[in-house]
């Protein structure tokens, strides 16, 4: 897969995992961007250890599956670290 569409990928991932996820999480197109792409990212390392199946193809479903639960995994983690964050 190339870098557009990993970037696509990405793109697409983070905002299913956003909608996904309960709760209101900040953050423009560019934050979901870097989300879904870390996401991928996590998804394809976790894919490729566990199940020996890494992120090669986009139209797979397993590399959908992949990045959308490495999504939402870079999700919960960004909540629980600026979860104490206070606004002005």
């Amino acid at each position: 897969m190339g870098f557009i569409g990993f970037v696509v990928l990405g793109l697409i991932a983070g905002a299913i995992a956003k909608m996904i996820l309960p709760g209101k999480q900040g953050g423009g197109w560019f934050a979901t961007l870097i989300l879904g792409i870390i996401g991928a990212v996590v998804g394809g390392w976790v894919g490729s250890l566990m199940f020996n199946e890494p992120l090669s193809d986009f139209w797979s479903l397993w590399t959908w599956v992949m990045a959308i639960v490495g999504s939402l995994i870079v999700l919960l983690v960004w909540g629980l670290l600026t979860k104490n964050r206070k606004t002005a």
